[in-house]
């Protein structure tokens, strides 16, 4: 599986850019997953729901299913979070997988800004291969994609993992 990330400060525009790449990209045949990072607390499930009740029962893993969709829930109880290879593992095989998050991996990545409020991560980070922005933000080392031209993105991002 190929694997680019997108990543950016917080309120940077990541998801936006990381759900219209996942609909431009699908759109052109090429099968897409994506992993999300949080640095909150993260509960699929709800207080008094049947799963939730298996979980707090002391569960590790719940998987809650229906003839729509499933998934898993895996319980860390103190346990050290997964690292990115381990989730890529877990993942059923894809044409791309799209990471959303995980700044401080080596991955490869672009950095969404739709604002001048933080300075870019790109400054001081190789694994970011090219800059999506909705402002000016001066000359750089790497390519400056508009955040709104999405095909364009699509196509810098299919090209750096060979499926352009």
């Amino acid at each position: 599986m190929k694997v680019f990330g997108i990543t950016g400060w917080k309120n940077s525009g990541k998801t936006t850019l990381t759900e219209r790449l996942v609909s431009e990209i699908t759109g052109r045949g090429i099968s897409v997953s994506t992993i999300k990072h949080a640095h909150h607390s993260v509960d699929v499930d709800q207080p008094g729901k049947d799963s939730f009740r298996h979980r707090a029962a002391g569960a590790g893993e719940v998987i809650l299913a229906s003839a729509y969709r499933w998934a898993i829930m895996h319980e860390l109880r103190g346990a050290e979070e997964p690292s990115v290879d381990e989730l890529l593992a877990k993942l059923s095989p894809v044409d791309i997988v799209l990471i959303e998050g995980f700044k401080k991996n080596g991955h490869a990545k672009i950095e969404a800004s739709v604002k001048p409020d933080r300075p870019l991560i790109s400054l001081g980070d190789p694994s970011i291969k090219a800059v999506a922005a909705g402002h000016d933000v001066g000359p750089l080392a790497v390519p400056v994609l508009d955040i709104n031209d999405i095909p364009a993105i699509a196509d810098f991002i299919l090209q750096e993992v060979g499926l352009g």
